[in-house]
């Protein structure tokens, strides 16, 4: 039995009511934004409990729930996962920021000479040491990064539903894709996964899925 969480219960509760509906309409409805709702839409319609169709919107499943989550599960990270946008921990915070924008990501992976995870860090970490503070810009991002082992990371051949649960209970927007160095510690990064890959991954499987229905 899954552990849905309270937005996700509120979500289908408001597709009993109200359906199809765009995300944009939900994210209205409970007063979140749009990104916010992307890891919860996506688990729904992986556990087959709500379905999306492109430029319709997402209504209550009526298939066969078991199905749907067995093809989420199938479906694995490396098959959908994305280039790692990496820094080293002497970066200065002022290039982090550049590399953010510029990247156009959320959070960077910080890494050593050998592409071994350090560490992460993310906008807010970077907003936070540098509001009030001048002289951050020139601090290295290893003095204010998430350092390892307290980074949420998942490997490629984990599934694409694994990797969205992580994402919605411990509420990240991304996830490094690393792989285990022999019986180390240490991870090398090969990639990363984000909400944005997997609500893609849905859109495509839908558009796919409504083609077939139309020839």
């Amino acid at each position: 039995m899954i552990d849905f969480t309270k937005r996700q219960k509120d979500i289908m509760h408001i597709l009993t009511k109200h359906e199809p509906i765009t995300a944009e309409q939900i994210a209205e409805m409970l007063g979140v934004s749009k990104g916010t709702l992307r890891s919860d839409l996506a688990v729904l319609v992986m556990t087959g409990h709500i379905e999306a169709k492109p430029k319709v919107g997402y209504f209550l499943s009526k298939g066969n729930q078991a199905n749907q989550q067995d093809v989420w599960k199938e479906t694995l990270v490396k098959d959908i996962q994305g280039v790692a946008v990496t820094v080293q921990g002497t970066t200065t915070v002022n290039d982090a920021v550049i590399s953010l924008f510029l990247e156009d990501v959320g959070s960077l992976i910080v890494v050593n000479d050998n592409n071994q995870l350090e560490g992460i860090i993310s906008r807010k970490d970077l907003l936070k040491v540098t509001l009030g503070n001048p002289q951050a810009t020139s601090m290295p991002v290893q003095l204010v990064m998430t350092r390892q082992p307290k980074v949420y990371t998942i490997e490629a051949d984990k599934s694409v539903y694994e990797a969205a649960k992580m994402m919605v209970y411990y509420e990240v927007d991304s996830l490094p894709v690393v792989k285990p160095i022999d019986d180390s510690q240490a991870f090398k990064v090969i990639g990363r996964i984000t909400k944005t890959n997997i609500v893609k991954a849905l859109i495509d499987m839908g558009s796919e899925a409504q083609h077939k229905g139309e020839s």
